[in-house]
């Protein structure tokens, strides 16, 4: 690889460990970016890299709230004599919605994934669904207005909400759509607070990520060449260093702004896509 190639995946790392959290589609933003600045690598492998570095992003999940996502502890707890290994039931609990909220998308996944690759990812289509559901996040959030969220808490989070909110994160197999974007739409229109619907963003992404993240490999055959594991490589390890500032930065946003801010940036994107594409 040249060093012109290094900086583009070190940019494409950037962009991913960035945009994977924000409402914006990471998706849209890689597809866009390699008809910018192309790697120079083979299309099947691409399909591959583009969902594989995001493993980087939800690494950076799985290490900033691990105390959060890890069900199973060791120590004193109340009524038992010594320390011993126990179970958070809350965290169970919590899992247990993640698997309910992902249900609906990994089975529009399954079945529409590749009518996908073949046809939606196309500039104009990425263009136009970034804009549209910029204008939907910014309807939603003035449609709160004045008003306080029934859900304060991921814990407080009910099955059937979960399961709604997995409804809404079909929507997101459209590039440009954005995953997190529609969670947190989703997640927004039906009463929960900003914070809690990043954070269950956050422990969506992550079986959802390896599970497809594992579909695509399983599909390509595992048969990299030497530099294709190393643009992986490389591409997860940017992702994630970056991400690990995302997080947080995004957390602690959302804690005293809405999400209009994303909604405005989509649809000024989407307006620049289609108009470059067009004229192109």
């Amino acid at each position: 690889m040249t060093v012109f190639e290094w900086i583009k995946l070190a940019i494409i790392g950037i962009v991913e460990g960035i945009s994977e959290w924000l409402p914006i589609s990471s998706t849209a933003h890689m597809l866009l970016l390699d008809e910018i600045l192309p790697l120079s690598q083979s299309e099947e492998f691409k399909n591959v890299f583009f969902v594989v570095i995001q493993l980087g992003a939800i690494m950076a999940v799985v290490v900033t709230f691990w105390k959060r996502l890890w069900p199973f502890g060791y120590g004193e707890q109340p009524g038992m004599s010594g320390k011993k290994c126990y179970v958070k039931k809350e965290i169970f609990m919590m899992w247990f919605k993640v698997v309910i909220a992902c249900i609906p998308g990994v089975a529009i996944t399954l079945l529409f994934d590749d009518y996908v690759e073949a046809h939606l990812q196309t500039p104009y289509i990425i263009g136009a669904a970034l804009a549209a559901y910029g204008v939907i996040l910014i309807i939603v959030e003035q449609s709160r207005k004045n008003k306080l969220p029934r859900v304060e808490s991921v814990d407080d989070i009910s099955f059937k909400d979960a399961f709604i909110i997995g409804l809404f994160q079909c929507l997101s197999i459209i590039p440009g759509t954005s995953r997190s974007g529609s969670t947190i739409i989703g997640s927004l229109s039906i009463g929960i607070n900003r914070t809690s619907a990043a954070e269950f963003t956050f422990f969506m992404a992550v079986p959802v990520m390896f599970g497809l993240s594992f579909i695509k490999l399983l599909k390509f055959g595992f048969n990299f060449s030497s530099t294709e594991i190393l643009t992986l490589f490389v591409g997860c390890a940017i992702a994630f260093l970056v991400s690990l500032v995302v997080l947080r930065a995004l957390l602690n946003y959302v804690k005293k702004h809405d999400y209009k801010i994303f909604g405005i940036y989509r649809i000024i994107l989407g307006a620049v896509v289609v108009l470059y594409f067009a004229l192109a």
